[in-house]
């Protein structure tokens, strides 16, 4: 039985739901599956420095994280980054891939990117890997000439990647991995609503935003039914239930918190109002539902929102009071809809977790065959 090994990060929900993903898919295909949270391998102080930093910067100081995130797209500064600021996770993950033997390693955050090319570019390692990029555009830390294959989100990612110089035959658009209810759903027929239907999510943690949204969808002048989820954020459903609920009017609110149930919630939906992140506009994508896009993150969802926008497939609102506007346009206009729908069908074209595991099964084959005629050779 082969091993793989999956290396992801607890930064954001996205990189661990990919793992989960493939893990599922890679062991009903006979493989063993060990899943590594890289930063929990560096020590509790270090991971906790990183994600906590993560936060704040994100949260509190975004557009220092804006900024960053620019500085460090520099293939220069890249390289700067991963020579010295990976070797506290290097000598640690090296012996972790020595333990577990894998035969083929798969990254889903683009940290794991320089420390394990580096470890291949130094000859510690002979393992395929492959680069799992979770968002619409490769960051550079992804591109680096030892990857032996990329799975991109979408065609848009893979032109993207080689007008940066990576090989055409090095990059599968196969699409973002994502959980396997989200493609049964989508042989589903869609769901026929008797009132215009929203899904609001704020990601797993939830958002503070949705309050404010929320405020100004319960003003909107037509009839709504607002699913709306919360996630982990458990003061933010109380605030809904204190504040919200008991003056909801013509408005049918029903709440969540943490659910699995996201992919039966999307396909009864008429429209996502969501932060871009990677995971969710793919399952947005996989279950064909449009979307208005209130706040993003910069770096990352920005440039996630902007190919969505570019393809039709989603409304980019920079102002919260203007969310109503865009909701009533879509009710009066249902063409409207039916056209971001189509456009959000485009963009699914290709995706394939089957693909990911025959790029798997070969890069496996190839590494044995060139290992065996190194050692056989006279």
């Amino acid at each position: 039985m082969k091993k793989v090994m999956i290396l992801t990060a607890s930064v954001g929900g996205g990189h661990n739901q990919a793992a989960k993903s493939l893990e599922h898919v890679y062991k009903a295909h006979g493989y063993k599956v060990v899943i590594i949270d890289f930063l929990k391998v560096a020590g509790k102080i270090i991971e906790k420095a990183i994600i906590r930093g993560n936060d704040l910067l994100c949260i509190k100081l975004p557009y220092i994280y804006k900024g960053l995130y620019i500085y460090c797209n520099n293939e220069g500064v890249n390289s700067k980054i991963s020579n010295y600021g990976m070797k506290i996770f290097q000598k640690r993950i090296y012996n972790r891939i020595i333990k577990e033997d894998p035969d083929l390693i798969i990254g889903t955050h683009a940290f794991v990117v320089p420390i394990i090319c580096n470890l291949k570019r130094k000859r510690y390692l002979k393992i395929p890997f492959i680069s799992i990029i979770t968002d619409f555009k490769a960051h550079s830390f992804h591109i680096n000439r030892y990857v032996d294959a990329y799975i991109t989100a979408s065609e848009y990612t893979k032109k993207d990647m080689m007008n940066r110089g990576v090989r055409s035959e090095k990059i599968y658009p196969y699409g973002i991995p994502i959980k396997q209810e989200f493609l049964i759903q989508r042989k589903n027929k869609r769901y026929s609503n008797d009132v215009f239907t929203i899904l609001l999510m704020g990601g797993s943690i939830g958002c503070s935003s949705i309050e404010q949204i929320l405020k100004q969808l319960i003003d909107c002048k037509n009839r709504l039914r607002i699913i709306t989820v919360c996630g982990k954020n458990k003061d933010l459903m109380d605030n809904i239930k204190r504040n919200f609920l008991h003056k909801a009017g013509n408005k049918e609110i029903l709440l969540y918190g943490f659910t699995n149930d996201i992919p039966r919630l999307m396909h009864r939906s008429d429209i996502l109002i969501s932060k871009p992140g990677g995971l969710t506009v793919a399952e947005a994508i996989a279950s064909n539902i449009p979307m208005i896009i209130p706040n993003m993150l910069p770096g990352q969802e920005e440039e996630n929102a902007e190919f969505l926008a570019e393809a039709g497939a989603a409304i980019i609102s920079y102002n919260t009071q203007s969310i109503n506007e865009e909701i009533n346009h879509l009710i009066e206009n249902p063409n409207l809809i039916k056209l971001m729908e189509k456009n959000m069908k485009k963009l699914f074209k290709g995706y394939s977790l089957e693909g990911i595991i025959s790029i798997s099964t070969n890069l496996i084959i190839n590494y044995e065959k060139e290992e065996y005629l190194l050692k056989n050779v006279k």
